[in-house]
């Protein structure tokens, strides 16, 4: 059986942003990979409850480490606290990959969910900064590999090394 990869859906062509658009990524290599059927999908946001569209969120200090250790929260630039949502939406998207024996994750960068290595600073002020999203931060601390758009070789290269272990 060939490996499975979480994938976020705004990558897909999916229109579940914040803004109710989408990120698609133009590379075939994902079309493959969803024609293999190894493409399990998801957006932490909308299986957390928010809507689409939704007020735009960011991780205070950019750290999903510390939202799972209730040391940060999720806000809109307007202060609206929707940590609660962003949370949830980790915890199924890290059952989802578990169920399908993800191994890795394919996010999208920058994300308050997704972003895996950079982020948005929690100031709502298009600062950018080392951190990692609410989701990535999860599935990070359960062993799951996570990239982003930027590293489709890399996605490619550990979907083969998982392959090359059956």
């Amino acid at each position: 059986m060939k490996a499975k990869l979480l994938v976020s859906a705004c990558l897909l062509g999916q229109r579940v942003r914040y803004d109710g658009d989408s990120k698609r990524i133009g590379d075939d290599r994902l079309s493959q990979w969803q024609d293999e059927g190894r493409l399990v999908v998801v957006c932490p946001e909308v299986a957390g409850g928010l809507p689409t569209p939704r007020p735009g969120a960011q991780v205070e200090g950019a750290d999903g480490p510390a939202v799972h250790r209730g040391e940060a929260r999720v806000l809109t630039a307007a202060g609206v606290d929707v940590t609660p949502e962003f949370v949830k939406g980790a915890n199924v998207a890290l059952k989802l990959a578990q169920d399908n024996d993800c191994q890795i994750a394919l996010l999208k960068a920058r994300s308050p969910s997704c972003g895996s290595r950079r982020g948005y600073d929690g100031t709502h002020t298009g600062n950018v900064i080392d951190g990692s999203g609410v989701t990535a931060a999860l599935l990070s601390e359960h062993g799951i590999e996570v990239f982003n758009e930027e590293d489709l070789d890399a996605v490619q290269a550990a979907l083969e090394r998982l392959d090359s272990h059956d």
